[in-house]
Order: C-alpha cells, then structure tokens, then sequence
C-alpha cells in the first residue's frame, strides 16, 4: 500500500499529465512536464515508487572511473571548490558520466547518511530510463542547466531533494558529464535555488575550461571575451586550431558563436578572423579582433602551442615516502629518457607502471609537455592504429568529416607512454618501429607524413624476450623499445606499504568527502596481505572500504571479505618475529587487557567478530583466562 504522501504525489502526476493541455497554469516547467510523460509512457516507471537508485558494483564503478580518469583528474580541485562554498547549507556534490554515473561525490560527514539515504552517493545511476525526471537526468536530455525542485521529481522516492546541474562537454562538443549539487531539505520554493544553480553552471564552465586547456596544449588557443577584464580568468569564447590553421577544438559558447554566426562549423581559423590580426596577437599580448561580416569586437589573447622545455631536472623524492629500488630506479630512469634513450617498465599487473611513468615524465625535461597514456591492451585490435596514427577525413567509412588526430600527434614534443605493450599487434609493431625511427607519422589516408618529436616510455607484465623467441614480438622493436629496464618490485615486497596505504587511504577518503583513519586491526590487515593484484587492488580495496564505512574509522569489518578470508592467515604480518611477536599481536593484547579479558568488547573495540578474534587469538597463540589455546 502507498504511503500517504506518495499517494498525493501519484495523484498529482496522473492529473497533470491527463489535463495538461486544459490547465490554465502548469505546476511544473515544460521540460520537467515532457519528462514525466516520458518516464510513464516510454519508460513505464511507477511514480509512486520508493525504491532508491541503482547502485554500480564496485568493479563496474571502478570500470567507469577508470574510463573518466582525465576527467576526473581535471575536474577533482573545482568539484572540491563547490563544495565548500555549499557545504555549510547541507548540499552534497555529485560529478556523473555521460551515461548519469557518480563517479565523484563530496559531502560533509554530518549529513553522510541522509544523503546516502536519499540515493545520493558515488556509484549511484541517475538515468531517466531508470529513475525518470530528476537533476542529472534532466541535464543528459536536455544537454542544458536545470533545477528540479522537490515534486518535480516524478518518482516519490526523491520528492524531498533539490537538485540543481548543468553539463560538462568536451572540446568537440560532447557530453564529458554532468556536475550536480543537491539537498535532502530545502524550502518549498525553487527561486531559493537560483544562487546554487548559478554557482553550478560556472563551476561546470570551470571544468570545461581546465579541460579545453588540457586537450589544445599542442595547438595555437585564443581566449576572448567581450570586456578586457575577463579575458584570461573567464573568457566566454576559447577556440584551437593546430599549425595550419585547421580549428581542431572550441568550448560550447565559441560552438554556439559560429553556428549563430555562419551557420555552420567553419573549417579553418582564417574563416572566423583575419590572419593578419592573428599573427599581429601572437607575442600573447591582449588584441582587439573582428570576426568576418560582425560588427562586435572581442577582446582575445592568443597563445602559441606548448613546446619543450629543456632545462635540467632535479629529482626530490623522500626516501621515507618510496621505497629505495623504486626511487632509484626513477632517478637513473630520469638520466636515461633525458638523453633520448627509451624507458621500458617490467613488472608485475598493478604494481603501479603507469604512475612511475608519470613521475618519470614530471622530473624529465618534458614535464610542461603533453603525457600521453595509451593501453595497448585495452583497445579493441580494430581501433588501435586510428587510435594511435589517427585518420585523414574520409579515410574510411563512418570516420569524421574532420578527421582525426592519432594519439602518436598528440604526444608531440612531449611522453607517449605505451601501457601493455606487449599486447600491440605485430602488424602495427612494424608502424611503430617505422615512427621510431623516422620521426613522422602517417595519418590513415593521409599522402604525406608528419613529423613528431616524443619519448617513449613502454611497459608489460609479459616477458617481451621469450614473446621474441617464439616469435609473439619483433626482435628489432624490443632492442629499440628496451634502451634501459627497469623492474618495478610487487607490492608484497615492497618497504613503503605503510605510506603507500596511507596516501591512498587520503585520496579515497576525500572523494567521499570525509577523512577516514584505519583501525589497528584492519591496517594489520592490509600490511600483512599477499596483495596478488598489488597497488590496483589495494587502491580498490580501500574505495570499497570508504564507501561501506559509516563512522570515521574504517574497522576489519568493513574490508572485502577475500581479505578476511585469506590474507592474514596466508601470510604472517609485517613485522612478526620469528618468537611470534608482532603488530597484530600486539594489538589484541592491548585489547584484551583493556577490556579485561572480555571476548566480546575486545572484539568490538578491533571492529572484528568474536569468532575472528578467537581465530586470530589461537593463530598468535595467546593464552586467554580460562581457556588453552588451540
């Protein structure tokens, strides 16, 4: 049976939608009413329903996470902005996919558990074929800013909240995600949302910017804006074109200024404004420009694309933070690629050779350069060489009218990390080794080549020289690729697991927007597992255990239970002696005293069950009052 209020809100959303065409005044904005007579007639939802949101699991969140890790990367500091200008009014923030997946979430610990309550938490799907007219799902349609106030919603599950988003597209005009802030509580009246839904769509603009800024770093940008002022903190137009003055990116405002304008995408920047002026405003002073056939000035600062850096680097890395082989490995890795030489990464799945990769580009010669990271592996066989060469347009069919620019064109002077290169077909190892050794790249289609200036940073968990006996991988390409080695050591080996766990334990923690400490017993844990999936899982492990954590200290019990099962008891914990003494150990025993003995509290007060503890009592063969050990 319906509760009362779900029942008034069935009855509201029936009788508008049958009357809609007869009411003098509609209750809710057409947009939100066109979408609760899609959520009922297309997508058969019930509008009395109280069921929360679908929730991702883990492994498919950390999928689509690891899917949006620029984008994420990008807009983390201006969705950590946001929410401190909201947080003290109990608003949570919410960045989702281009399909309405959390994949970012900040909310302040007090109200952690309404808002989780509510559906408001990471890993939550807020489509409208799944949960009808809502913030997010308003915002994937209409590809527009939107407020959806309370009843606006049309399942009575989230006639409470108020929801203010807006989208964030790309440089070519997609939909990246969608930025939402959202209350449990708030007045009745949706003008009180006016200033939060503004402060969303310039924190969107923000993130659009970072990420236009990001993506046009080899190509020529102009900023303009029609007051002097703003030019280079909010400019309202950012347009890219590479060196031949093909426009190759434009923010959704510059998108909207040549469609208005032109009535169509022009081809090149020499359409748009004059060349001469252009090449006058290159030194990055601020210009006056005139757009062909407008009247309207614009004030614009233009900037040439990045180019080497070449100065010496130092590498400042604290050897209590890294584990000694990994720091020295990355400073005799800095030598070797700042003389040209190729980096090869071996080591094990998941012990981290995309971030040591990444630190190695950021103390090279190449940091202010582009760091380009493609995963061999994870490119479908039919993609991967337009991914990596890119295309002319028409090169083939269902290519863009535009072309596109590979990956290899990207990495120009600066890092092209090749992940799981030991996965790359051998027909495009020979493109590979070409562009190696000549130093041009040949778009698909294209009649002539391009010349490119990169390092390469390779890395596999295979072993390249027994693919090379059998023939699995080119003998020419390896000797060229391995110009120095190095091995990254496993997790399990490593000395700097405490810091390692701590630092990660930070990052994840502050995407929950809460920091979290780790209990004595669950820290033993994670120290004293085999960690088979190494620093990956570890990262994983610990964004489980934020995201089932409800207090601010993470306990035994809220680890995956594989840890529970087998990590403990099929290695003996860091720091154990050979007499037994240990951590761990020690730990119950200081638990056990201070609860006097008592099985019970001493388990509560580890976070674990009287069951474990009395396993983990026998395992360390302590003697308990009253009873032997086993």
């Amino acid at each position: 049976m319906l509760s009362a209020h779900s029942k008034a809100h069935v009855d509201c959303v029936s009788r508008v939608l049958k009357n809609a065409a007869h009411l003098p005044q509609m209750p809710v904005p057409s947009l939100i009413l066109d979408s609760w007579r899609r959520s009922m007639e297309q997508h058969h939802l019930d509008p009395g329903s109280l069921q929360g949101p679908r929730i991702l699991s883990q492994n498919v969140l950390n999928e689509c996470r690891e899917r949006s890790e620029l984008f994420l990367r990008i807009a983390s500091e201006e969705v950590a902005r946001l929410h401190g200008r909201v947080r003290g009014a109990d608003y949570c923030v919410l960045l989702t996919d281009a399909q309405g997946q959390t994949i970012d979430y900040r909310v302040e610990t007090a109200i952690r558990n309404d808002c989780r309550k509510a559906g408001l938490y990471l890993g939550t799907c807020w489509s409208e074929g799944e949960e009808g007219t809502c913030g997010v799902a308003a915002v994937l349609t209409a590809k527009a800013p939107i407020t959806v106030h309370k009843r606006d919603h049309f399942r009575a599950a989230f006639i409470g909240l108020t929801c203010s988003a807006a989208p964030v597209f790309d440089p070519q005009g997609e939909l990246l995600g969608v930025l939402d802030v959202s209350a449990v509580q708030s007045p009745d009246d949706r003008r009180s949302q006016h200033l939060i839904r503004q402060m969303v769509v310039q924190s969107a603009r923000e993130i659009e910017q970072a990420f236009f800024m990001n993506s046009a770093r080899g190509y020529w940008v102009l900023r303009a804006h029609g007051t002097a002022g703003y030019v280079d903190s909010h400019p309202d137009f950012l347009f890219a074109w590479d060196d031949d003055g093909r426009l190759q990116a434009l923010n959704p405002a510059a998108r909207h200024f040549l469609l208005q304008h032109y009535g169509r995408l022009p081809e090149h920047i020499g359409q748009v404004f004059d060349q001469q002026m252009l090449h006058r405003a290159a030194d990055e002073s601020l210009y006056l420009l005139h757009h062909h056939g407008g009247q309207n000035e614009l004030h614009a600062r233009l900037s040439a694309p990045s180019r080497p850096v070449r100065r010496t680097s130092r590498v400042e890395i604290a050897a209590t933070e890294l584990d000694p082989r990994i720091a020295e490995n990355l400073r005799l890795a800095v030598r070797v690629k700042d003389r040209n030489l190729p980096v090869l990464i071996q080591g094990e799945t998941g012990s981290g050779k995309e971030v040591f990769a990444r630190q190695l580009h950021q103390a090279s010669n190449r940091r202010d350069c582009p760091f380009v990271a493609v995963n061999c592996a994870a490119i479908p066989e039919s993609l991967i060489e337009s991914e990596l060469f890119g295309y002319v347009a028409g090169a083939f069919t269902g290519a863009s009218s535009k072309g596109m620019q590979g990956l290899l064109q990207q990495a120009d002077t600066g890092t092209l990390f090749l992940d799981e290169i030991g996965d790359m077909p051998l027909a495009l190892q020979t493109r590979l080794l070409r562009v190696l050794a000549e130093g041009e790249v040949a778009p698909l289609g294209a009649s002539r080549r391009k010349a490119v200036d990169i390092q390469v940073i390779c890395a596999t968990h295979r072993d390249l020289e027994g693919m090379v006996t059998r023939g699995d991988f080119r003998e020419d390409l390896y000797f060229r690729l391995g110009g120095a080695r190095f091995q990254l050591p496993p997790l399990r080996e490593r000395s700097d697991r405490l810091a390692l766990v701590n630092r990660i334990l930070g990052e994840e923690s502050a995407l929950c927007g809460v920091q979290l400490k780790l209990g004595t017993a669950a820290l033993e844990c994670l120290l004293g597992y085999r960690w088979p999936g190494n620093v990956r899982q570890l990262r994983h492990v610990l964004r489980y255990a934020c995201a089932v954590c409800e207090t601010d200290v993470i306990q035994l019990s809220h680890l995956p239970e594989q840890l529970l099962g087998s990590g403990l008891d099929a290695l003996p914990s860091a720091g154990c002696d050979e007499a037994g003494d240990c951590p761990e150990r020690q730990a119950l025993l200081d638990a056990l005293v201070r609860h006097r003995w008592k099985p019970i509290a001493a388990a509560k007060a580890l976070g674990i069950s009287r069951a474990t503890l009395y396993r983990r009592v026998n395992q360390h063969r302590i003697e308990m009052p009253g009873r032997s050990p086993g």
